[in-house]
C-alpha cells in the first residue's frame, strides 16, 4: 500500500499560533489527484494519566468552550516550541497539579485527525506521583482537582463523563497498560 503524496501546499488562514489551515493538492495511490485538500495544523499536546503513590488517579473536573457542561479531564496541555514530549508532560504534572512522578510509561503518539492533520497527541501514564508545589496554571478555565480509586476511573469512562476524547483515550490506554502489568 502506498501513501498518498502531497504536491503542493498553500496557507489560506495563519490566524495565530493555535490554528493555520492550509490548501493540500495531493495525489493518491491510484495516481487521482485532488485539489483543495483542506490541511489543519494545531499545536501537538501531551495528556497524562497520573496515578499517585497512594494509588488513586489524579483528573480534573472542569469546562471548557467547545464541551457541553461539566466533564473529568486529564493532565495535558501544549508542547512549547522545540520541547520533548515527555519534558511537556513532566511540566504540564507539575503546573496544573503540583505532583511529580519518578515513573513514566509512554502511552503511544496518535494524530488527532487522520485526514487533515490536526496535531500529534502524545499520551503518557505517570506513576507514584507526590505532590511537591503548589499549582502554578495559566489556563483560562477553572478547574477542581480530584483524586479518584480505579473503580470510579472506570466507572467515569463507562458513563462517559470524560468528554474530550483525548482525556477518555489517555485514561482508558493508562487501565490497559496497567492491567498488562498484573
Amino acid at each position: 500500500m502506498q501513501p498518498w503524496k502531497t504536491i503542493s501546499r498553500r496557507v489560506i488562514l495563519n490566524h495565530s499560533k493555535f490554528l493555520t489551515v492550509e490548501d493540500h493538492t495531493v495525489e493518491l495511490p491510484d495516481g487521482c489527484v485532488i485539489p483543495k485538500w483542506p490541511w489543519v495544523i494545531t499545536p501537538d499536546y501531551v495528556n497524562v494519566a497520573v496515578l499517585t503513590e497512594d494509588g488513586e488517579f489524579l483528573c480534573f473536573r472542569q469546562t471548557k468552550y467547545a464541551v457541553a457542561g461539566i466533564s473529568l479531564a486529564s493532565v495535558g496541555g501544549y508542547l512549547e516550541p522545540g520541547e520533548e514530549p515527555l519534558a511537556a508532560a513532566k511540566r504540564e504534572l507539575l503546573e496544573e497539579t503540583g505532583y511529580e512522578a519518578p515513573e513514566w510509561a509512554d502511552l503511544g503518539l496518535y494524530r488527532v485527525a487522520g485526514n487533515r492533520g490536526v496535531a500529534m497527541a502524545y499520551l503518557f501514564l505517570a506513576r507514584g506521583a507526590r505532590r511537591v508545589a503548589e499549582p502554578d496554571a495559566d489556563d483560562l478555565e477553572v478547574q477542581e482537582l480530584l483524586r479518584l480509586s480505579r473503580a470510579e476511573v472506570e466507572a467515569a469512562l463507562a458513563a462517559g463523563e470524560f468528554k474530550v476524547l483525548a482525556w477518555a483515550t489517555v485514561m482508558a490506554l493508562a487501565l490497559l497498560h496497567l492491567d498488562r502489568e498484573d
